[in-house]
């Protein structure tokens, strides 16, 4: 069974401008996450690193099960 990434094909959203830093290796890790994402999606050109942080990030938060617990609890 082949290994699949956990982000799948990116959605076009109205996008929301934010600046940030990173560490040269977690951009080297993005850079790298984004050649196989579109090696595994058949896409013809890298997918760029600021294209991966928000699904990134929202896979990340739809799978903290406290953060859900604690934002249900909130309403």
């Amino acid at each position: 069974m082949a290994d699949k990434l956990k982000l799948a094909a990116l959605a076009d959203d109205k996008p929301v401008k934010i600046t940030i830093a990173l560490p040269a290796a977690v951009h080297a890790d993005l850079v790298a996450y984004g050649v196989c994402l579109a090696r595994e999606s058949g896409a013809s050109e890298p997918i760029e690193p600021e294209r991966l942080v928000a699904p990134m990030l929202a896979k990340f938060l739809s799978t903290d099960r406290a953060f859900v617990k604690m934002r249900r609890k909130a309403g």
